[in-house]
């Protein structure tokens, strides 16, 4: 479990279920005989009524695919923006530097998918997902059905049925509010989109 304090849980499914979507690579944590495994994998988020799923997909060689076989609990974490927070920014002191960030875990159980037919449908859903932003998009379907078959055979697939999801969104809600607007003003002015992005979550909780 990740150390949510209140002033920084974030609770509101849309606010999360974006969270994954706008920061779909994420770290699949899994336990095996060997100990703690991970790997760094897009995801898609398939909604069924109440219930939704993360799907993905490993190759097959990677040795977590051995621990998952066994099913379980595993954890993905999406990391969305993080900046660094000076004690110079605030108005009131003394004070010490801190990060601001936000994320989001999502524990579920996992099973793997070894079908030609999911794979291809899972594949063909997420290139088009990160080929939209292309001006001209490449397509999976336009490759040869004999190349895609052979790829196909190094993968395997991953369908995770998500039980919790916990959301970190630490933006100085535990600062008083005369110390906000500095922190705001002085990641704003930063030259990078972690703290831009950081300054923009933190624009969106300040009371109006």
């Amino acid at each position: 479990m990740v150390y949510l304090p209140p002033a920084f849980t974030e609770k509101r499914p849309d606010v999360l279920m974006n969270h994954i979507q706008q920061y779909d690579f994420g770290l699949l944590v899994s336990h095996g005989p060997a100990g703690l495994v991970a790997s760094h994998i897009p995801f898609l988020i398939e909604r069924a009524g109440d219930q939704f799923h993360l799907h993905g997909h490993l190759a097959r060689p990677n040795p977590q695919v051995a621990d998952l076989a066994g099913g379980g609990e595993v954890l993905a974490i999406f990391l969305g923006p993080h900046a660094y927070v000076s004690p110079n920014w605030y108005a009131t002191g003394p004070s010490v530097p801190t990060w601001n960030y936000a994320d989001v875990h999502a524990y579920g159980t996992v099973q793997l998918v070894d079908d030609e037919e999911w794979l291809r449908g899972f594949l063909v859903r997420l290139s088009e997902r990160h080929e939209a932003r292309n001006p001209i998009a490449w397509r999976m379907q336009d490759l040869p059905d004999t190349y895609v078959e052979t790829m196909l055979k190094g993968i395997i697939g991953l369908d995770i049925a998500v039980t919790r999801l916990e959301g970190k969104y630490k933006l100085s809600q535990n600062r008083p509010a005369a110390d906000r607007p500095g922190v705001i003003g002085a990641l704003e002015a930063q030259d990078n989109y972690d703290s831009r992005a950081v300054a923009h979550l933190m624009r969106e909780r300040e009371p109006i």
